[in-house]
């Protein structure tokens, strides 16, 4: 039966022009809005000021009419007729009732013969898409039928800036704390052009006195005015970190007391073994301690017993020492020398000087000092973000530790004007996580790799995806549920990936247009855009005030054709698979009632009050002095147990990226590449709307004027972009910004140029322009699976025109 719950394409709406609040959903801004309808159709989307994120609407957001009437939508569930080989795919309509029986019927079949972990999901991701909305309901449906093999592009976005940073500080980044900063870093992030609700707050800071720091190699962004703007070689970002970190060390520039009574600085490493020095295994402890106290030791020598958190009083009492080392009688009769962590966290620095970091990073040494120097003068009311520029490279966890362990000697951690976790409004989640079983969950192919990274949540990554599917590794998979997730332009290696897609069993994609990788399923679901659906958010992002509005965002118009919300799709769907009772009988009411419930709120209450209520709550700081850290040892880890015990190195270090132009390869690939998103789209989206598509008419590679001049190219010029993975067609463009050893190329181009045209980007093809067909998924961050997307090697040739 199909799920009840309000038919969006029934509703009613007045012909009269109105203006309806709600909040942007293309973007991890969520920008608070006014929907502007007339005559039942949107005409416009505006910002709307008495919302916490409304103040602007960036060059997308206004965009919404295009989108929403963009003659390319799949607006009818879609059947492919002929095989997947076919050039012609032989696409007929079907009603919604065919669909969802057909994929029910598939998914129970390969569920019955093969487990339920031989079904994959794939989810968009909800900082550039609208999957935000109703992602929650998604992965309840995976959890519900007992997939723990979710493809949602963690390793490629967020899991080193939210999950990676747990190994030292228990916690993700949280929120910059701008209102109060003086000093901001943006690390490989760039909130002008994907978090404008951010840009503002920066932008009011700076105008407060805050000072600015960039990391990036464009001069993009706030790169273009910063206080100090780091022109980083991509994927040497942990050298610079560590470079940092060394001069603060030396020149005494950092919070001593916050690193001694907040982190694991000051306890002793054991050198046989790596462990950190337990008190029961001295062979005279100090008195009181507990045997799994770890242990440090004072000035005169004595030993200090320090429990979970911050130090204890168990011992001689006095302060303990940052820098030493002893020989510790064990009591089994073995002497151990054993050093602080500080002390080892100054020998990982030490090699990095700032002649160095300027050798590996290609910027002055001159601006290592200078970084040392801002975080000195602004602590404690440091604020950092780091993203997609630290992510995406086969580095990334060991940069993120780098960052992480920089910034804590800052003494910024959740001080005013730091990174702060905001009180949020209460929720409860209803992902589901306890719907699958630790059993089921440790079925997820991603474990083969690492039980550190994504895998250990039910994650996987693309590459692990493709394994299973072409090499039944670790097993087989044989079916995928996707919901907008376009692995062929967003992942590595585009070709491994429509070979992989084109493999499956089965296949269903629900999406808004017919995307490279949704043109590869069996059968297509036409989704509506968040301007035709209704929304709750419990809790928006970017500051206090943001993180206590909740909101139920209405439907200003009617969905078009037959495409419906992807909570509808799941909560149809789960009762086709016989899960009904997990989805509240197919109420979508009763589940966001749920959802609510401890705000003190109803959905009757947020419909009558569509711009949203406050549920004000106070910003609570410095927590950790009643709370600790939720890491092993209760304190900040420089030094890392959980990585040392999974074979990882406990201290953060510089690798060099899988591709290095220090390496045999730069011969035949002498420049480094690196790709970042454009303020006017979304990874792959939005160029079919004309008044986007005229920022950047053509897909080009941006390069320095001496570079271009070496290989006889002009700009303008069509010139042929190489790897040893493969080679695309792109347009040359100058940036004199840029090192002239460093080339930036643009992704996610596929789209027809004009309205209804011929695709003339062929996704799969080298005269097409799709930068994932330059980029391998064969080499990859040992932890995180992050993919080598801004750090590769390439070479670039002019082509004739006609070439």
């Amino acid at each position: 039966m199909p799920p009840t719950m309000p038919d969006d394409s029934t509703a009613e709406f007045s012909a009269s022009r109105r203006s309806i609040p709600g909040f942007c959903g293309l973007c991890k801004s969520r920008c608070g809005s006014r929907m502007v309808v007339e005559d039942g159709r949107l005409v416009a989307q505006l910002p709307d000021p008495a919302h916490p994120t409304g103040r602007a609407q960036c060059v997308k957001g206004r965009a919404a009419p295009e989108l929403v009437y963009d003659p390319q939508r799949v607006l009818r569930p879609l059947l492919r007729t002929r095989p997947k080989g076919d050039a012609e795919p032989g696409w007929r309509e079907i009603s919604w009732d065919e669909a969802l029986g057909r994929v029910a019927q598939a998914l129970l079949r390969v569920r019955a013969e093969s487990g339920p972990e031989a079904v994959a999901f794939a989810i968009a991701t909800p900082s550039g898409t609208p999957i935000a909305d109703d992602i929650r309901w998604i992965e309840r449906l995976a959890n519900a039928f007992g997939s723990p093999n979710v493809a949602n592009g963690t390793e490629i976005c967020n899991w080193h800036k939210d999950f990676t940073h747990q190994l030292t500080f228990g916690r993700g980044i949280a929120t910059p704390d701008f209102a109060h900063s003086r000093c901001i870093v943006l690390w490989g992030h760039n909130p002008r052009d994907t978090w404008l609700a951010n840009s503002l707050a920066i932008r009011a800071a700076r105008k407060a006195g805050a000072k600015v720091v960039v990391v990036d190699p464009r001069k993009a962004g706030f790169a273009a005015d910063a206080d100090l703007w780091l022109r980083v070689r991509p994927g040497s970002d942990g050298a610079l970190a560590l470079g940092v970190a060394r001069v603060m060390l030396a020149r005494g520039w950092f919070d001593a007391a916050f690193v001694r009574d907040f982190s694991n600085a000051p306890l002793l490493v054991r050198g046989d073994d790596g462990r950190l020095l337990r008190a029961g295994e001295l062979a005279a402890p100090p008195a009181g301690a507990g045997g799994d106290d770890l242990v440090a030791i004072a000035a005169d020598g004595g030993w200090i017993a320090c429990g979970r958190g911050v130090r204890g009083s168990a011992g001689s009492g006095a302060e303990p020492v940052l820098t030493g080392s002893v020989d510790a009688h064990l009591a089994d009769g073995r002497v151990v020398r054993c050093e602080t962590v500080f002390a080892r966290f100054e020998q990982a620095c030490a090699d990095y000087t700032p002649e160095r970091v300027a050798a590996l990073c290609w910027i002055e040494p001159a601006q290592v000092e200078a970084l040392a120097g801002l975080l000195h003068e602004a602590g404690p009311a440091v604020s950092y973000y780091c993203w997609a520029g630290v992510c995406q490279h086969t580095n990334a966890t060991q940069t993120d530790r780098a960052i992480a362990t920089l910034m804590a000697l800052t003494g910024s951690f959740d001080a005013p004007g730091g990174n702060v976790a905001f009180t949020p409004a209460p929720a409860h989640d209803a992902s589901g996580k306890d719907l699958l079983g630790a059993a089921q969950r440790a079925r997820c192919i991603g474990l083969e790799r690492s039980r550190l990274g994504p895998a250990r949540l039910g994650l996987i990554g693309s590459d692990a995806l493709w394994d299973a599917i072409l090499e039944e590794r670790p097993y087989p998979i044989r079916a995928l549920v996707g919901f907008g997730r376009d692995f062929l332009l967003n992942h590595a290696d585009a070709e491994r990936a429509a070979e992989a897609l084109a493999a499956l069993e089965f296949c269903v994609y629900a999406d808004l247009t017919l995307t490279p990788t949704a043109a590869l399923a069996d059968i297509v679901l036409p989704i509506c855009t968040p301007w035709e659906r209704e929304a709750l958010r419990v809790g928006f992002e970017g500051s206090q005030a943001a993180e206590s509005w909740v909101q139920l965002r209405p439907a200003a118009i009617a969905p078009l054709g037959d495409s419906r919300a992807d909570a509808w799709v799941v909560f149809a769907l789960a009762q086709r698979l016989g899960l009904g009772e997990h989805f509240w009988g197919g109420d979508l009411e009763a589940g966001l009632a749920h959802v609510l419930a401890p705000t003190g709120l109803t959905l009757e209450t947020l419909r009558a009050h569509p711009g949203g209520l406050a549920r004000p709550a106070p910003t609570r700081y410095r927590k950790q002095v009643e709370e600790g850290f939720r890491t092993p040892s209760g304190r900040i880890e420089l030094y890392s147990e959980t990585l040392l015990e999974h074979g990882e190195p406990p201290l953060p270090r510089f690798e060099e990226p899988a591709d290095s132009p220090f390496g045999a390869a730069s011969a035949a690939f002498p420049l480094v590449m690196t790709t970042a998103k454009l303020r006017h789209f979304r990874h792959g989206q939005d160029r079919q709307a004309p008044s986007l598509r005229r920022h950047s008419p053509e897909p080009s590679v941006h390069l320095h004027p001496d570079a271009a001049r070496a290989r006889g190219i002009a700009e303008g010029d069509p010139v042929r972009v190489r790897t040893a993975n493969g080679a695309i067609r792109m347009q040359a463009r100058f940036d004199a910004a840029l090192d002239a050893r460093v080339v930036w190329v643009e992704y996610g181009w596929w789209q027809p140029g004009t309205a209804g045209a011929a695709d003339g980007y062929d996704a799969r093809s080298e005269d097409g322009a799709n930068y994932s067909r330059l980029v391998s998924d064969r080499r990859v961050d040992p932890v995180a699976g992050s993919q080598p997307l801004r750090s590769g090697l390439c070479e670039i040739e002019p082509l004739s025109s006609s070439g």
